[in-house]
């Protein structure tokens, strides 16, 4: 489908500087919060070359008031199409070599651009840098649980049952996105773990054991708190990777696991709820696992 006309101001790909990075930021009626975040990519001791913000169809005066108080962002406008388009929108854009994400609800600490620039120059062959994180829920600072933990090097099978990369702590190659495919507009949510799950087993990733960004939570619009049962979409993203038979023997093994793990626990929360249109949708699905695994077995 075609991409509707969008509102920005037109910047030719330069790709002058071999590690120049363009920071993207989507929004949806985030005003107070993308005012925050911007700042903190601002007040960063080590600048980045081109700051996006990408206004997916607000409706609380976000694309006026960031014009007035940040002049030197590229601004964006599209209708209201989701935090995927957004995003792809804004990485295709962009004019610098490498894409840092930042969502709108989040911040960086002063010194994330400084230690990627550093990985950058010291890890080379690396495409993808990402970072520990600080995690504030409705206002208080909170230890993230064992399974949230980050690592770097070939972390395909980490990737499997939940996101292990935050979007905010993620610095990528834009060749990746040439080389792997963008975000996929079709997913209302966990497009990002989508991303990774591609990404991760193809290449290593290299890790920053420190944190350089706040990730807030707890607030309404989260899309972890909008859509409910979100396996849903973490079952489509793994069934799309299983079909495309581009994985090696033991992460296709180690995929097919955990998409039946989840089919699994979904079926289950269908049957207690009596939610048979999910049980219609995936109960043949996990039928055909099973026997497939039974067999080769």
């Amino acid at each position: 489908m075609a991409l509707p006309s969008l509102a920005f101001r037109a910047r030719p790909l330069s790709h002058t500087a071999v590690n120049s990075i363009s920071v993207v930021i989507p929004s949806f009626n985030r005003l107070p919060l993308l005012i925050k975040a911007l700042e903190s990519v601002y007040r960063q001791n080590t600048a980045v070359d081109e700051v996006i913000v990408v206004d997916d169809g607000s409706e609380d005066g976000t694309a006026a008031r960031i014009e007035e108080l940040f002049p030197q962002v590229i601004l964006i406008k599209q209708p209201n199409l989701g935090v995927s388009t957004a995003r792809n929108n804004g990485i295709k854009a962009a004019s610098s070599n490498w894409i840092a994400l930042l969502d709108s609800d989040d911040q960086w600490l002063a010194d994330k651009i400084g230690a990627i620039r550093q990985a950058q120059t010291a890890y080379p062959q690396y495409s993808l840098i990402h970072s520990d994180e600080i995690w504030i829920r409705d206002g208080v600072r909170v230890n993230a649980m064992k399974k949230h933990r980050k690592t770097g090097g070939w972390i395909f099978q980490r990737c499997l049952p939940l996101c292990v990369i935050s979007p905010s702590a993620a610095v990528i190659k834009r060749e990746v996105f040439d080389q792997i495919g963008y975000f996929d507009e079709s997913l209302p949510a966990c497009e990002d773990y989508d991303l990774w799950l591609r990404v991760c087993h193809q290449m290593p990733v290299y890790y920053i054991d420190k944190p350089l960004i706040y990730k807030y939570g707890g607030h309404t619009d989260q899309l972890s708190r909008k859509f409910w049962g979100m396996d849903r979409f973490r079952i489509k993203a793994l069934q799309k990777l299983l079909d495309q038979q581009q994985l090696e023997p033991d992460d296709y093994q180690a995929a097919e696991a955990m998409l039946i793990k989840k089919l699994d626990i979904l079926l289950k929360g269908a049957r207690k709820h009596s939610n048979q249109c999910l049980l219609d949708e995936y109960s043949d699905l996990a039928l055909q696992l099973a026997s497939r695994r039974s067999t080769v077995c």
